[in-house]
């Protein structure tokens, strides 16, 4: 805080010099001091002091003073009705805001208006549409990691290596989004929570805070690995450390969700480490959102995480397979998602993203969605109607979530009954196609909720108007029929006029006053007024009220009563539709399980959908599941470049195992593909695009190639690219070894390796003598499927030494001092880099580009028969010098030769010449 804040810091102040109202502000600026204060102040959110300076900078809000005294208040607010727009804009700067209102009606507050804190706005506790990404999930995520054993027998299914880490440290995880209600945990070593929280990739992350109140170092760590290489991470939010106590967090698992026992959500005690952070981020749920359980009805109760279900993607081979963001730009377009994502809803898009992530390992688990995707392939007109029925579906997921924290607007309600019709339409569909014959296995959650739903949203359109407003306080929301006393109230507001002439008619034929009239002004309010001429002709139920020029005017009590009603009728049918909108509200709430169920069908009836679309559009291919150890692809292609190319595009074939049906050279027994070529001739396309289709097929989706048939793989690595790490002071060379480390020390023979460039950070021995190890290791040791590409020309000889290697090439055809790059891969090993000829189609300078061919034959590293790399004689011969004159004056004869106009025997005559030029110099 500079100086000028410290100053006028509320809490330096001294209460008895403030307003009634300032000494509320300051009550709550303690309870939240990391907190930005919205107090509301009539129709704004004002904030004050230090916070008025942030709001001011963040939003670009202007900056006033409260008093213009000696000492000023500085001040800035934002209008009530807008709060949503500015509430994303402070938490996308990474504030949290507390939400202070008014809990009274100003005109009758006695004194200072009754306020109180009813919610904390966080990153990680967002539901408003307007705060959060339709397409991606919003997570809270809480970490407990220490020195620690875990006993095996409290190891969950899919913990990694949580067993072998004894003594070591442990970590566990939960996680939830609190505007759909999911809720996972996960035990394991440190390393395996860092891995399953950068592919989480929560907004904000509970920690237990040091006895001094600070962060601890691991919480850095995992915090780096979350932002992986984009710089952002999550906020950090310190708890006390008893909040994660075993005992503490069982109790408060306990007390929400009304149970004695964790056994039924498949937790063994009340002590397991997962637990503790379940708990943590259950109590901080309370505190944020204020309603206490009523508003986390929708929390579903937390499940372990099983890891053994899944694919496992480190955090890197996310990155660099650019699966959800690119690596350049960090944006969805040019990302696998990005060019696969046919959803309609955001509910399919989110569970999208979560199967590519986590993609299955159960063959029949796989195969069962493949089969959902075949049956909408093979339907087209069914694909259409449904297709048809989700693009009127809204997102009934997070509108379920927003009904139970009270949160849900008007609208909300007309969205979720609409998009319940449109499921039922989408099950009548499905029904129709189970009857024909068709599978309908895949649809029977749908179509057995499909009724329920169908009664949600007839109490909704019962009740809620059409075209309501967006907010409560705009009114006309409940529909005309609804509630008697509304009707009659919006009545008295809507047919005054009728009412006043009808009465008017009524007291003249009564009175026999023809010139009698019934009137309103601003002052006296409604009259009826009679000429003075008439005066006698007056009721005795008639009450002077005023006396005007020739007129006299008068109130009855049916028209004072009728005045009362009218003047307080819009108040009162305003108070009354919130009390019945808030009614039907909590009455929905307590359907969350079936909207829940619903939304899940729709998010997966959304994405077979997608993906059937984007099969029959691109031509994708159902693979072949299998459990052995084969990888077969014919006339794969790249599910992302295929898309920029088109008909321009090059498949290629893959093929590994014994199992294979694609005709491959060597296939049997091989497991490393070793991959040669020149740059930009598509070695790095080729190899993404195989971990790519296997990503895909693992995720339930058909893929784009010919045939295939792939063998599970239980983990996928990648090491591609080239990167510093400058904050954690790792060159671009031991940012590659430490991601190769993680690849041999974890990789089994089921995994997917994808290797590109190894070695090239170091000086060009060192990097070829690791790059043949790592490749001997690979093969021999790991024995993992395995693609290798690498300019090291020398490591082709493996394949002379090891059955499990075999040598492919980029094909590439050169016409007159012209490269083409023909983008096939086939078998055997490449001769040339072709990098003279890269640099000189990318435009590099031709006096450099003719400088570095007249160095080409100076410079070489090959490697021996032996198979061990060694530099040649031609880097250290004291003889033949990289700037000799005899060997710039045999270049320059060379280069002076028209070998178009010279018969054979003069081109072998100019030859000898120069090589005895060159042997004289040698023999000195």
């Amino acid at each position: 805080m500079t100086d000028t804040a410290a100053k006028d810091s509320i809490h330096a102040i001294d209460p008895a010099t403030l307003t009634p109202a300032m000494r509320q502000y300051q009550q709550y600026k303690q309870q939240y001091p990391d907190a930005i204060l919205f107090f509301r102040i009539g129709d704004f959110y004002e904030c004050f002091y230090e916070d008025a300076r942030t709001v001011a900078r963040v939003l670009g809000v202007a900056l006033t003073a409260r008093s213009k005294g000696e000492n000023p208040v500085p001040m800035a607010g934002v209008p009530f009705h807008a709060v949503e727009t500015y509430l994303h804009r402070m938490i996308a700067a990474g504030y949290k805001v507390a939400i202070c209102e008014q809990m009274e009606d100003p005109k009758n507050a006695k004194g200072v208006i009754k306020r109180e804190v009813t919610r904390l706005v966080t990153p990680g506790t967002l539901t408003e549409e307007a705060m959060l990404e339709g397409g991606e999930e919003n997570f809270l995520a809480a970490a407990v990691c220490g020195n620690a054993k875990l006993k095996t027998q409290n190891a969950k299914p899919g913990g990694g290596d949580v067993t072998t880490a004894e003594g070591g440290d442990i970590g566990a995880l939960a996680w939830c989004e609190l505007s759909t209600g999911k809720f996972l945990t996960f035990v394991g070593s440190a390393a395996a929570c860092r891995e399953e929280l950068a592919r989480v990739r929560p907004r904000e992350l509970l920690f237990a805070e040091n006895a001094d109140h600070h962060t601890p170092g691991w919480v850095e760590d995992f915090r780096s690995a979350i932002a992986g290489g984009s710089g952002a991470g999550p906020a950090l939010t310190g708890r006390p450390a008893w909040q994660m106590d075993g005992h503490h967090a069982a109790q408060t698992l306990k007390a929400h969700y009304g149970v004695t026992t964790f056994a039924g959500f498949g937790y063994e005690t009340d002590g397991e480490p997962a637990l503790r952070a379940a708990g943590a981020l259950v109590a901080y749920l309370h505190e944020t959102q204020k309603g206490g359980g009523a508003a986390l009805e929708h929390l579903q109760p937390p499940r372990a995480f099983e890891r053994s279900r899944h694919l496992v993607i480190d955090p890197t081979s996310l990155r660099s397979l650019e699966v959800l963001r690119t690596m350049r730009g960090n944006g969805v377009e040019g990302s696998l998602v990005g060019a696969i994502d046919r959803t309609l809803t955001p509910m399919g898009s989110r569970l999208l993203r979560n199967w590519l992530c986590y993609p299955l390992r159960d063959v029949a688990e796989i195969c069962r969605r493949h089969d959902a995707v075949e049956q909408l392939v093979s339907e087209e007109q069914a694909l259409a109607k449904v297709r048809a029925s989700l693009a009127e579906c809204s997102d009934i997921e997070r509108i379920t979530a927003r009904l139970c924290c009270r949160r849900a607007s008007p609208r909300d309600l007309v969205a979720l009954a609409r998009s319940l019709g449109t499921l039922t339409s989408a099950a009548v569909t499905l029904a129709e196609l189970a009857a024909q014959g068709g599978d309908g296995t895949h649809w029977e959650a749908l179509m057995d909720a499909a009724p329920a739903g169908n009664d949600i949203a007839a109490e909704i359109t019962c009740c809620v108007a059409d075209e309501p407003p967006g907010h409560l306080r705009d009114g006309n929301i409940i529909r005309d029929g609804c509630n008697a006393e509304l009707d009659r109230l919006r009545a008295l507001s809507r047919d005054s006029r009728t009412f006043l002439a009808e009465y008017q008619s009524k007291l003249i034929a009564r009175c026999n006053i023809p010139s009698l009239k019934v009137g309103y002004n601003k002052v006296f309010g409604f009259y009826i007024e009679v000429t003075n001429t008439h005066v006698e002709k007056i009721p005795a139920d008639f009450i002077r009220k005023q006396t005007v020029r020739n007129a006299e005017r008068y109130i009855t009590p049916e028209l004072k009563q009728y005045e009362s009603d009218i003047l307080t009728a819009q108040e009162r049918s305003l108070a009354l539709e919130q009390e019945i909108f808030e009614n039907l509200r909590t009455k929905l709430a307590e359907r969350v399980e079936t909207l829940q169920k619903l939304a899940a069908c729709a998010a997966e009836l959304d994405v077979y959908g997608g993906l059937a679309t984007l099969a029959r559009a691109r031509r994708y291919c159902r693979p072949m599941m299998t459990g052995e150890k084969a990888l077969a692809i014919e006339d794969g292609r790249h599910p992302v470049v295929e898309q920029t190319l088109g008909e321009k595009f090059v498949p290629n074939d893959t093929a590994f195992g014994e199992k294979s049906e694609v005709a491959s050279q060597k296939a049997e027994g091989v497991t490393l593909h070793l991959i040669t070529g020149p740059n930009m001739a598509g070695k790095s396309t080729y190899i993404r695009q195989v971990a790519l289709l296997v990503l895909m097929a693992q995720a339930g989706s058909f893929i784009p190639a010919k045939r295939a048939t792939i063998g599970v793989v239980d983990r996928l690595f990648t090491r591609v690219g080239a990167s510093d790490d400058l904050a954690g002071g790792q060159s671009t060379f031991m940012v590659e070894m430490t991601e190769t480390a993680n690849i041999l020390h974890h990789a089994t023979e089921q995994s997917l390796v994808i290797l590109d460039e190894i070695g090239r950070g170091t000086s060009t021995l060192d990097g070829l003598a690791l790059a043949w190890a790592i490749a001997e290791f690979l093969a021999d040791t790991t024995k993992a499927r395995t693609l290798f590409a690498t300019h090291y020309h020398e490591l082709t000889e493996l394949a002379e030494t090891s059955k499990a290697v075999a040598n492919y090439n980029v094909l590439v055809r050169e016409w007159e001092d012209q490269v083409v790059f023909m983008h096939r891969i086939a078998p055997g090993q490449a001769d040339k880099s072709y990098g003279v000829q890269v640099a000189r189609l990318a435009g590099v300078p031709r006096s450099v580009i003719a400088r570095a061919r007249a160095l080409m034959g100076q410079l070489a590293v090959h490697v021996g028969k032996s198979g061990r790399p060694k530099a040649a004689a031609a880097m250290v011969s004291p003889q033949i010098g990289m700037f000799d004159p005899v060997d710039q004056q045999a270049l320059t004869q060379l280069r002076a030769l028209d070998m178009n106009r010279m018969s054979p025997m003069q081109a072998w005559e100019a030859l000898k010449a120069l090589q005895g030029m060159l042997e004289q110099k040698k023999n000195g």
